[in-house]
């Protein structure tokens, strides 16, 4: 049975008193006051209240009119008449209240009401609105999402100055009642996906979002321990997300988090990048096909190499210079494994490095540990050529989370080799097609849209970067 106020004043006061804890948390503050003869007392966290805003809002409250004050027959109209500030509401459900004044608003209870006047007067700390470090461009706006989810809304509103731009508000997490947003244009998205991503956020059971927006995720899509394939794509510019809106994406913002989730997105929306769409269309199209061309390579080149290796007689005389010495003090197959491993440590290595020193470190680890593992006649000099090579351009795409996915596809496709040669790389190859083909995507639409269900429009337009124009806006 839900709780809600009375009107004995006192009633509400030990009530709300007992459910807050006033007296076990410091910043959880109560402030009893006079407006006029009536009892009043406000609810709120100390470093969420704007204090200057409240001492203007107090000072007005203090000096009621008493005639007045008592003309006021509910807490709606005496908000009206006395709470000097845009955004009030008035609610009268205790959960509801003890919700308010956790997520930062404050909360005033009055004698003789039957409900409380909630002042969103919050505000939250927050860095400032810079470009994120992941998601750089050489032109373009150089703002980028923070952790608050108020500002992040706002930053879109500034791009799409539209009424059909919808804000959708949802809480998720039984302790934490996160706030999630999903952004959408009234019109534009599909209605089908939108009731399905509804219907998900809403089924979600769980106690709280420790890790932001990838506990959310968690919840959302399926759970398939073997599929490494992202199944959302992030995004920390307001631009890209005004746009994936615009073309009728649904964008998912979480307060405490500075990335946004653009659903749905198939393997085709990770191979743009922000970059494209700030250079002409000619150069690009150039880039994209070139990041598409060199991020295969980074699956494919270090598997056919070694199959190769493994059957001299395939290889033409114009590649004979692939072949390496025999024997070697290790197997290839164990260097490769090394140095994917070696590559990944360097990686985390370079994480933990204070930013100062990360880049040099990456280099000079790289650089040292490649020489001289080929000098000690560990590794030969191929295998740390064409590893140094992939690790490189991996980096040529935007999602980390891709990446990932196809390095363990060309893990595996290595260890296929090793135990069934060319049978195990057509293995291989078909494992991966058919791992690509049934995964889908957080709606559940297939992860090929749109070459599977072919729609021959919106793949030119995600192949090809195409010139602005009334039917491509």
């Amino acid at each position: 049975m839900e709780k809600v106020l009375t009107s004995d004043f006192n009633s509400n006061i030990n009530m709300l008193d007992g459910e807050l804890r006033l007296k076990a948390s410091f910043d959880l503050v109560g402030r009893d006051f006079f407006i006029g003869k009536k009892n009043a007392k406000l609810y709120f966290v100390d470093g969420f209240c704007k204090d200057e805003q409240m001492g203007k809002i107090m000072s007005e409250l203090m000096k009621a009119d008493e005639n007045k004050l008592n003309s006021c027959q509910t807490a709606r109209e005496f908000a009206n008449n006395f709470v000097p500030y845009v955004e009030t509401d008035i609610v009268s459900n205790v959960d509801e209240i003890i919700k308010s004044v956790l997520s930062g608003a404050i909360a005033m209870i009055v004698a003789d009401y039957t409900e409380a006047v909630v002042i969103d007067a919050r505000t939250y700390p927050v860095r400032s609105v810079q470009e994120p470090e992941n998601d750089r461009v050489l032109r373009g706006p150089h703002d980028g999402f923070v952790e608050t989810l108020v500002f992040n809304t706002a930053l879109i509103r500034r791009r799409i100055r539209d009424t059909a731009l919808t804000m959708e508000i949802h809480s998720v997490g039984k302790t934490s009642k996160t706030d999630v947003v999903i952004c959408f244009m009234q019109g534009r998205v599909n209605e089908k996906q939108l009731n399905a991503l509804r219907k998900k956020i809403d089924s979600v059971d769980v106690n709280s979002l420790t890790m932001g927006q990838q506990s959310f995720i968690d919840c959302l899509v399926p759970k398939q321990w073997y599929n490494p394939f992202p199944k959302v794509r992030y995004t920390e510019r307001p631009d890209a997300v005004a746009a994936s809106i615009l073309e009728g994406s649904m964008v998912v913002l979480t307060d405490n988090s500075p990335a946004a989730m653009i659903i749905p997105s198939g393997i085709f929306d990770f191979l743009q990048d922000t970059n494209d769409y700030y250079m002409s269309p000619v150069i690009g199209s150039y880039m994209r096909i070139i990041r598409m061309a060199i991020f295969a390579m980074t699956m494919l080149l270090i598997p056919i190499w070694l199959l190769l290796i493994r059957n001299p007689e395939y290889i033409p005389e114009w590649l004979e210079f692939i072949k390496i010495e025999e024997p070697n003090s290790l197997p290839i197959v164990a260097q490769l494994f090394i140095v994917e491993v070696v590559i990944d440590a360097i990686k985390l290595a370079s994480i933990n490095t204070p930013s100062s020193l990360s880049g040099s470190f990456g280099v000079i680890g790289a650089l040292v540990l490649g020489e001289f593992a080929v000098s000690a006649g560990w590794f030969v000099a191929e295998v740390v050529l064409y590893m140094a090579f992939v690790a490189l351009t991996n980096y040529t795409q935007p999602s980390f989370e891709l990446g990932y996915a196809f390095k363990l596809f060309r893990m595996m496709l290595i260890a296929l080799i090793a135990l069934f040669n060319v049978w195990g790389f057509i293995g291989g190859i078909l494992l991966i097609i058919l791992e690509i083909a049934t995964t889908k995507t957080v709606t559940g639409q297939c992860y090929l849209y749109p070459l599977i269900p072919f729609k021959g429009s919106a793949l030119a337009g995600l192949l090809l970067r195409r010139p602005l124009s009334k039917k491509n806006n």
